[in-house]
């Protein structure tokens, strides 16, 4: 059987930092009080001409290159984005040209903060059929471009930034199981109320196109989906949560994180914590996290990783790597 493995990770953060001090001049908040709630303590914003696929394209080349891998050979292309640059074509098409890949099929995932993960199951899949022998996987926001700056319950969150992984055909597993779900029962409590067809306005301080949070409320519910995720893939996998030696998990509050590593019974030093640098990059984080981890030593072949995200829409999903 042919499995997929994890070749090469690569990230990007935009050069401007915005720190918690900075947004105390935009906003009743202060640093104490950000850091607490969610242990944020700066984000990265995109310059202004930016784009969500100029930083998926950085963030590609350097994963190509840690897999030692031409643009030649990658034969599928996913992006996982809230934030595409263009209603269409896709980012994913726009990087397939950019990139110079051959023409193979390119998609983006929209699945909020969990893109990245739907992005990672398609391409697994993708190369377990034998469709391909080697994928690009993109994770990538420019969520401050959405952002009410007047909404201090939700501007101080959300950041900007890219994450890649390069996949490539082994015949040892590498991508153990990947776990994806949706459930819209919620959808009031994490939004945005504009689109095409529903009417699109980009005028963000007359209820244009931002990011809209019931933040107690998605606490509770991500809490509890992501305690049941843990379990379905431990139990897919007949593994013991002791066996695992990373948890990256989508950086977005500090407490949802520790909650999920309590539930593991695994230390905060077994978790890949990068929310404090970069805020919530939706889609962007978790393979953000397992890059900074690669780069810097942590993380080791053989080492079993659990990945694992929760967003708007509901959706929510994980993915079980031996790296």
């Amino acid at each position: 059987m042919s499995y997929s493995r994890i070749a090469g990770t690569g990230s990007y953060l935009p050069e401007k930092i915005l720190t918690n001090a900075d947004l105390e001049a935009l906003v009743d908040t202060s640093d104490e009080w950000i850091v607490e709630r969610t242990g944020i303590r700066q984000r990265h914003m995109a310059a202004e001409h930016q784009t969500t696929s100029d930083m998926a394209y950085e963030a590609a080349l350097r994963a190509m290159d840690m897999a030692g891998v031409e643009p030649s050979e990658i034969g599928f292309l996913a992006v996982g984005t809230t934030t595409p640059d263009l209603v269409f074509p896709s980012t994913a098409v726009l990087l397939q040209e950019r990139l110079g890949l051959p023409h193979v099929g390119a998609m983006d995932v929209n699945a909020a903060c969990t893109g990245f993960l739907y992005a990672l199951s398609i391409a697994d899949k993708w190369i377990r059929v034998g469709d391909a022998d080697k994928a690009l996987v993109i994770g990538a926001e420019c969520l401050t471009r959405i952002v009410d700056w007047k909404d201090r319950g939700t501007c101080v969150l959300f950041g900007d930034g890219a994450g890649a992984v390069v996949l490539e055909a082994s015949d040892e597993p590498g991508i153990l199981s990947t776990h994806i779900h949706a459930n819209g029962e919620h959808v009031d409590l994490l939004r945005s109320r504009r689109g095409i067809s529903t009417g699109f306005d980009f005028d963000l301080h007359n209820g244009g196109v931002t990011i809209e949070m019931k933040g107690n409320e998605v606490f509770k519910v991500a809490v509890r989906t992501l305690g049941r995720i843990v379990d379905e893939t431990l139990a897919a996998n007949n593994m013991d949560k002791s066996e695992l030696d990373w948890l990256i998990p989508h950086q977005a509050n500090l407490r949802i994180i520790a909650a999920t590593a309590r539930k593991l019974n695994m230390t905060m030093e077994q978790v890949i914590l990068t929310v404090q640098n970069h805020g919530n990059t939706s889609a962007a984080s978790v393979p953000l996290a397992l890059d900074t981890a690669v780069r810097d030593g942590r993380i080791q072949r053989g080492h079993k990783l659990l990945l694992e995200a929760f967003g708007g829409g509901f959706t929510w999903g994980s993915a079980l790597v031996q790296y």
